[in-house]
């Protein structure tokens, strides 16, 4: 979850593959299926995601959470990027 101590660091799609090791369709597969939180926009025609819940999916999946767990969490995430401002 984002608190006011969370550095928010925005990475782009080749940090975002290598973090979780996975390919661009499987990224995309994970974002429709609700177990990966979906890109931002920053502009015309660039997306990114907020390192902080990239790494907060890849801590859960090693945790050994379901994918139920990780769709909640993955919910929450989204969700607290509206009260983040």
């Amino acid at each position: 979850m984002y608190t006011e101590k969370t550095e928010l660091k925005i990475i782009r799609k080749p940090e975002v593959l290598a973090l979780f090791g996975l390919s661009n369709a499987s990224l995309y597969r994970q974002i429709t299926a609700n177990i990966f939180p979906p890109a931002f926009s920053l502009g015309c025609r660039a997306t990114g995601w907020y390192e902080h819940e990239v790494k907060q999916v890849i801590a859960a999946r090693g945790a050994g959470k379901t994918d139920e767990e990780v769709k909640t969490l993955v919910s929450e995430l989204v969700a607290a990027r509206k009260s983040a401002v």
